[in-house]
């Protein structure tokens, strides 16, 4: 890297990949999430679940609006490694507060407004910078200038407004935010933004379903942590396992391939706007769909482990019933809407799944924790084979 390239945002070429720098820029990220798994499980009620999913969808935008600038700027070159490194601290002080957002404790700093003022130091950072990476590009920053009229500063407004509530109150203004901030993105058009390379914007998003599986065997972990291990223990922890792996595959094998394949034959206006619905929009429910699935396999796991309050005999109760499947669900589902946008194509196999995941919610707490993580990892396993029958005519007649 030459002296000039140090000092300036460096523009990427059609073939570019992921870069090491971005790969650090995630581990940031790693942390984030299982703070929202951390937030929810502390008090695990329907309205924390649906505040979880509100920190999780601000700090999504947070990692979104970074991997778009990663796709257009290098981000190992000196001026952009050094925004992003700036981004990783503010992200991780948002991630400190995360736990305290909805319930700030007393002394120190107010959680919620911290939050929400780091929120939007990073949306400002994003927007300089993207302004900074081509001054000559008025296109750019017509939609730059867009954006942050009708979907930053709104937004903001009304999260700061928010911080000032606690309870359902605070949580349905900052829901109200965050959905004024996707209906912004709409409004600000697709003329503007561009993806220069296909393969580094779907290997971006494949790598954050990796962080977020992650968490779901961190949260494993989590869960038994504290207490001895055991043979419940440990089956517990191979069946969550099987229940990740199961979902990585079916993103990687069945919906990944699909998705870059149809954003690569796209250019212009129409592979941004694919690149928007697919993978902006379309990949947060994916991701929330394995948060909230890891929220029930902690529970899974701390009951099985704390044999001083709870038998094997003992179900999960309350939300975290339905989030051990329904989590699932929300994944199937997401992936069912990733496939028909970028391949036209509808898939039984996710949507039935789906339905099971989200209705038997009430089932799993007429059954020992244990043998509810079981069953899930035998459905997504019959899932997994299912599709990859079928699949597999399809693939052989298109080779």
């Amino acid at each position: 890297m030459t002296n000039s390239e140090r000092s300036r945002l460096v523009a990427t070429e059609g073939g570019h990949r992921v870069t090491p720098a971005e790969l650090f820029f995630d581990l940031v990220f790693v942390y984030a999430i299982t703070q929202v798994t951390a937030l929810m499980s502390a008090d695990p009620s329907g309205l924390r679940v649906l505040g979880g999913m509100v920190a999780l969808a601000l700090l999504w935008w947070c990692w979104c609006c970074f991997a778009w600038l990663g796709n257009v700027v290098r981000a190992d070159s000196g001026a952009m490694f050094t925004v992003l490194v700036s981004v990783m601290a503010v992200v991780l002080i948002v991630s400190l507060a995360v736990p305290e957002v909805y319930d700030d404790a007393p002394g120190g700093l107010p959680a919620p407004l911290v939050f929400v003022l780091c929120y939007g130091a990073v949306r400002v950072l994003h927007l300089v910078t993207y302004w900074l990476s081509d001054p000559t590009d008025q296109a750019l920053h017509r939609v730059l200038r867009r954006t942050a009229l009708l979907s930053v500063a709104p937004p903001f407004a009304l999260l700061l407004v928010g911080a000032a509530f606690t309870g359902l109150t605070q949580i349905l203004i900052w829901l109200a935010a965050v959905a004024i901030d996707y209906l912004g993105v709409f409004l600000t058009g697709n003329s503007g933004w561009r993806v220069a390379s296909p393969g580094h914007f779907a290997e971006r998003h494949g790598l954050i379903v990796i962080i977020a599986l992650g968490e779901s065997i961190v949260a494993i972990g989590v869960g038994m942590s504290g207490f001895p291990l055991s043979a419940p223990v440990t089956a517990a922890a191979a069946l969550g396992l099987l229940v990740a792996a199961g979902l990585f595959r079916l993103y990687f094998r069945h919906v990944a391939e699909a998705a870059e394949h149809r954003l690569t034959t796209l250019t212009g206006d129409d592979r941004t706007r694919l690149a928007r619905d697919a993978y902006t929009f379309l990949h947060l429910p994916l991701v929330a769909g394995v948060v909230i699935t890891a929220l029930g396999m902690k529970k899974v796991l701390q009951q099985v482990a704390d044999t001083s309050h709870y038998d094997l005999a003992e179900p999960l109760h309350g939300v975290v019933a339905w989030a051990l499947p329904g989590g699932v669900g929300v994944f199937l589902l997401a992936s069912a809407a990733l496939l028909l946008r970028t391949a036209n194509h509808r898939s039984p196999v996710f949507l039935v799944g789906a339905a099971v995941c989200l209705a038997v919610g009430p089932a799993v707490t007429l059954v020992p924790s244990l043998v509810g993580l079981a069953l899930l990892a035998a459905l997504v396993t019959a899932l997994l084979l299912v599709q990859d029958r079928i699949a597999q005519p399809r693939v052989t007649a298109t080779s």
